[in-house]
């Protein structure tokens, strides 16, 4: 049976390798945030999207992005609810049954024509 020796010095080595990147991942490492430098990072104050409210009888200001976003929103979902719901049926059992139906009447025009014809 081969000595635990090798398994354990390998097994170690992977464990500090491994260690040091699970620290520096979190980002609980000593150095800076990969996501917001110092200074730079506003502190959460409880309001909604950290804008304080306005005075009251005021109302907000709208910013420039706002309107047309929300009219490109309204107009997308006019033309998407408008669009599906007059889109053609395509659909396999559709075209099945207007083919049996177009059979039917079909053999139905053939049996009234023997029958005339007799």
């Amino acid at each position: 049976m081969p000595s635990p020796k090798p398994l354990a010095t390998a097994a170690g080595m992977l464990q500090n390798r491994l260690s040091t990147t699970l620290r520096t991942r979190g980002g609980g490492g000593d150095g800076p945030s990969r996501w917001a430098t110092a200074g730079h990072q506003e502190r959460p104050n409880g309001y909604f999207l950290n804008r304080t409210p306005p005075p009251p009888g005021q109302s907000r200001k709208w910013e420039d992005w706002e309107l047309p976003c929300y009219i490109t929103s309204f107009l997308t979902i006019v033309i998407l609810g408008v669009g599906l719901n007059a889109k053609p049926d395509l659909t396999i059992e559709t075209w099945a049954h207007q083919k049996a139906l177009e059979r039917l009447e079909s053999a139905q025009q053939m049996a009234t024509l023997s029958d005339d014809s007799e």
